[in-house]
């Protein structure tokens, strides 16, 4: 009788395997249990068979448990994805450089080659009144100069720089009344182009603050103009303004205003290449008393200096 019943256990357990046919084999129920706790069962004895309910009922949560922990690990990884940054993204390596990596580390180096420029109206014409073929020829070259690489042509290109764009031409001379009244134009200019980009919304919130109140009081007029200009030229937030970093306000200008290259040599008085602020407002004509430095970054680092 003993066996009979064993058997007959037996085919329930094929019965109920069918259920979970593609998770668990029916060999995998019986290897849960104690083949010699079932031989001291008797044909009377209900006990083995709550023993099979309650070993199959833990099998059930402990796939229920699987499931929720699998799909709980799909959530977090489509919430939380993994991002690889590139290091190079958050370099600025300035012109004339880009970024490369180097034993996973970035670092600038000088572009390695510049593409060729066949359209005349991509020449541009340097500080020293020679025509090279690219801004980008340009800036290499710099490049090479600041770090003495073989490919420097002249140690003093180490200061190259794009005086306009197009090929070298004769220009006017700018005399002496030119040159004496140039500093008010261009109060009124850097003025009015800081209105119309506040008109167009295009001015960081500090900056429209800095305008509005260049509106509304005369005495900020001119020199809130002239702070926003000179911490717009300085991009890398040294505190001052290279001859390289002239480029974006001289570079147009000089077709157009014949003073503005000896204006801004004469910006730099102490010849060290370099503009600061004390610099810029007296070369305006400006009281120094009335320039405080108020870049955006600083304001953002310094909240208390606003206003």
């Amino acid at each position: 009788m003993r066996s009979i019943w064993l058997l007959l256990c037996l085919g329930l357990l094929a019965v109920s395997s069918q259920v979970y046919a593609q998770e668990d084999a029916p060999e995998e129920l019986l290897a849960d249990l104690d083949l010699e706790d079932i031989a001291e069962f008797d044909e009377n004895d209900e006990e083995f068979l709550s023993l099979l309910e309650e070993k199959a009922k833990n099998q059930d949560v402990e796939r229920e448990n699987e499931l929720a922990q699998k799909l709980a690990d799909v959530q977090h990884n489509i919430l939380n994805p993994v991002v690889e940054i590139d290091p190079c993204e958050t370099m600025h390596c300035g012109a004339g450089r880009i970024c490369q990596l180097n034993k996973d580390k970035p670092e600038c180096v000088c572009i390695p080659e510049c593409p060729e420029e066949s359209d005349a109206r991509r020449h541009v014409c340097t500080n020293k009144n020679e025509t090279w073929p690219s801004d980008c020829a340009v800036y290499q070259q710099r490049c090479w100069c600041d770090i003495k690489d073989a490919g420097c042509r002249d140690p003093a290109n180490a200061h190259l720089h794009i005086d306009y764009y197009g090929a070298c031409h004769e220009s006017r001379v700018c005399d002496g009344e030119d040159l004496k009244d140039f500093p008010r134009r261009m109060r009124d200019w850097l003025f009015n182009v800081m209105r119309d980009l506040a008109e167009r919304d295009e001015l960081t919130e500090h900056y429209m603050q800095m305008e509005l109140e260049a509106e509304t009081n005369n005495s900020r007029r001119w020199s809130n103009a002239a702070v926003w200009k000179w911490c717009d030229l300085d991009g890398d937030t040294d505190r001052s303004v290279s001859r390289h970093e002239l480029f974006p306000i001289r570079a147009p200008l000089v077709s157009l205003e014949h003073c503005i290259a000896p204006f801004l040599e004469s910006c730099d008085s102490n010849k060290d290449h370099r503009i600061t602020l004390i610099e810029w407002g007296a070369c305006l004509e400006l009281d120094a008393e009335d320039l405080k430095e108020r870049c955006d970054d600083v304001q953002k680092a310094v909240p208390h200096l606003l206003g």
